[in-house]
């Protein structure tokens, strides 16, 4: 994988991950940061160390509409950094604002995975999900995935991530980038 077409082009802007929780916007985010030599930067843990706390936290404190303004103000501050990979949270992208400014400054990349091996990934560790405490997780994803799956496609990308290792989804997604500036 050292030598990637379009490097210079892929590297030129920030790229953006988004899709549901459990898609693996951070693993992913970080191997793919690793193997093109950018920064990687996960937007919940800016966001936790802004509010010095938890995002579970915060949701629990102050309700979603607080994280979210949070959030939108963080994503912003991030993106003026320059090149690097960014991991959103699942519902970042749904913000108008969010995606507007995501939409003009970098690469959005949609990791789609189906809701089934959401459901799995997901349950691994369910106390890291505020959205999902005290749900039906299988039920939850559904409902998430129908909301939001529409706006995700706006992404300027989609990559199947599902099934595999990281590394055939960090191929893919190599894949997908060299073939987008060719």
């Amino acid at each position: 994988m050292a030598d990637i077409k379009h490097r210079d082009k892929i590297c030129a802007t920030p790229i953006v991950l988004i899709g549901m929780m459990g898609a693996g916007k951070s693993s992913l985010g970080i191997r793919l940061a690793e193997t093109l030599d950018m920064p990687f930067r996960d937007a919940d843990r800016e966001i936790e160390k802004a509010a010095a706390m938890s995002v579970a936290d915060i949701f629990e404190q102050h309700g979603e509409q607080a994280f979210r303004d949070g959030e939108r103000r963080v994503i912003k501050r991030l993106l003026s950094e320059g090149p690097m990979v960014l991991a959103l949270g699942g519902g970042a992208f749904i913000d108008d604002e969010t995606r507007a400014l995501v939409q003009e400054k970098a690469l959005s990349i949609w990791l789609d995975v189906p809701v089934d091996e959401l459901v799995m990934r997901v349950k691994k560790k369910p106390d890291k999900r505020p959205l999902l405490k005290n749900q039906n997780i299988d039920a939850k994803l559904q409902e998430l995935m129908q909301s939001r799956g529409p706006i995700y496609q706006t992404a300027r990308l989609k990559v199947d991530v599902s099934g595999g290792t990281h590394k055939d989804a960090i191929y893919r997604l190599l894949s997908a980038l060299s073939a987008h500036y060719g």
